[in-house]
């Protein structure tokens, strides 16, 4: 288990990247912002902590995408250590959770790294500036989902985010897999 320790670092860039899609199109930072932000969120298949909220996942971005935010999900997973994570795989995960967001793959991690990206599920919530606003929790779901009335903390975070560009100041870190690092050549 990891948690995501850093603190937040409100007005850290989102770093650009071209990563392929399991759609077969190749996504940059510019295709897959909103109006009013974007939700970069670090995931993978494998992780029970990202099973056990991947339909919440479904849910906050089908609502963030009416209120102007864009999101997307990377896997930066290795995929020869962990197969489950394969882009086939990702296909498969994706259609079974309806995803309606780009689901990306990260072969050399070099965008895990540059995002600082630390565990799966990893959130990083940017305004319209795609300056970092939130950097914490979908909500208090661990390994098995919290009640459905549990405060959707990330929902919250980047609503306030899009109607002002500005997020909340209490953040709770997110906590789940650690990012399945290659080994170093």
């Amino acid at each position: 288990m990891a948690a995501t320790a850093d603190p937040l670092q409100r007005g850290f860039a989102a770093p650009d990247f071209s990563l392929p899609g399991i759609d077969g199109r190749t996504y940059t930072l510019t295709d897959v912002r909103g109006p009013k932000g974007l939700l970069v969120m670090f995931i993978c298949n494998h992780c029970p902590y990202v099973q056990a909220v991947a339909d919440r996942i479904k849910r906050d971005t089908d609502d963030l995408r009416a209120l102007g935010i864009g999101a997307v999900a990377i896997n930066s997973n290795d995929t020869v250590a962990y197969p489950e994570d394969s882009f086939d795989n990702m296909k498969v995960f994706a259609a079974k959770h309806g995803f309606a967001f780009p689901y990306l793959f990260d072969e050399s991690q070099a965008v895990a790294r540059a995002y600082g990206a630390v565990c799966t599920p990893d959130f990083f919530g940017f305004n319209a500036d795609l300056k970092l606003e939130y950097r914490g929790q979908l909500d208090a779901s661990r390994k098995q989902a919290a009640p459905p009335d549990t405060r959707r903390d990330l929902f919250e975070a980047m609503k306030q985010i899009a109607a002002t560009g500005v997020g909340p100041d209490e953040q709770y870190p997110s906590i789940g897999c650690s990012i399945k690092w290659k080994d170093a050549a």
